[in-house]
């Protein structure tokens, strides 16, 4: 199932949702190919979106959730990719 968290997240002067799969990473991008969202919006684990696209994508299929229900059932399928912290450079 596609999912979408409320335009929450403040980037670039946009507020952003992030559009994810609980099913695969490959259902995710088809249906990203599909809404014409560009590859390079591909996060790991998410594409970020920005708001005045949100009403499209539900339109299209994605179901709106909060935040942390979208966090919460991506982790349950083991598609949750968290940022790894680097080392500091010398």
């Amino acid at each position: 199932m596609i999912l979408i968290d409320p335009p929450a997240w403040s980037a670039w002067d946009r507020l952003w949702s992030h559009l994810v799969s609980d099913e695969s990473h490959e259902e995710l991008h088809a249906f990203a190919k599909a809404a014409g969202i560009p590859t390079r919006g591909f996060d790991r684990d998410h594409y970020d979106v920005p708001s005045d696209r949100y009403d499209d994508l539900v339109a299209a299929g994605a179901v709106p959730v909060s935040s942390r229900e979208l966090v919460r059932r991506i982790t349950a399928a083991g598609l949750r990719h968290r940022k790894t912290r680097q080392p500091p450079t010398e």
